[in-house]
């Protein structure tokens, strides 16, 4: 049986391990074998440039934590080397930045698991959310898309000032005529 020491702060660990799963928008469980210290080096960046927290956690206290945490379907893959990426901010961040060294490292590297706002997902919903583009480029896109008939109609204004204020040729064509009479 540990001592009294070690005991509290393997408490303190599963505690800290409970309120980070909880208070995080979103995480993916990681296994990492064989990984060298360059590619872990590389990936460590990559994930504080995404404001994503990395960290390698024993099974065991993994385990306390996600128990405390109510996210019990995780325990099934926590076996191996574990890793855990979590974020408070973008809950897509994590989920792409684990997947882009997934695909690069191939066989080193394999996501074991995810959540999202407390809810467990399947691999296949975590790889799916690796796939949604950055929260920037999103913003980027839906600016774009709003700005288009903005942009359209500029472009008209614009050809029409340019010919002197006269109409389009299309535009007088498609005027009904004078009708003479008789």
């Amino acid at each position: 049986m540990p001592n009294a020491k070690v005991l509290s702060e393997k408490q303190a660990i599963v505690e800290a391990l409970s309120e980070k799963l909880k208070n995080s928008s979103a995480g993916v469980l990681v296994d990492y074998k064989g990984i060298t210290v360059a590619e872990d080096t590389e990936l460590r960046a990559e994930l504080r440039k995404n404001n994503v927290e990395y960290a390698v956690v024993k099974n065991t206290l993994l385990r306390f934590a996600v128990k405390n945490a109510g996210m019990e379907e995780l325990s099934g893959v926590l076996s191996g080397t574990t890793a855990l990426a979590v974020s408070h901010d973008d809950p897509v961040a994590p989920a792409r930045v684990i997947n882009d060294f997934a695909k690069k490292l191939k066989d080193k590297f394999e996501i074991k698991g995810g959540y999202m706002d407390g809810k467990v997902m399947p691999l296949e919903e975590v790889q799916a959310l690796a796939n949604i583009p950055a929260l920037p480029v999103l913003q980027a896109q839906a600016l774009g898309t709003m700005l288009a008939p903005i942009t359209g109609l500029a472009v008209v204004l614009k050809q029409i000032a340019e010919k002197g204020g006269e109409a389009a040729p299309a535009a007088e064509e498609a005027a009904p005529e004078a009708v003479p009479a008789e």
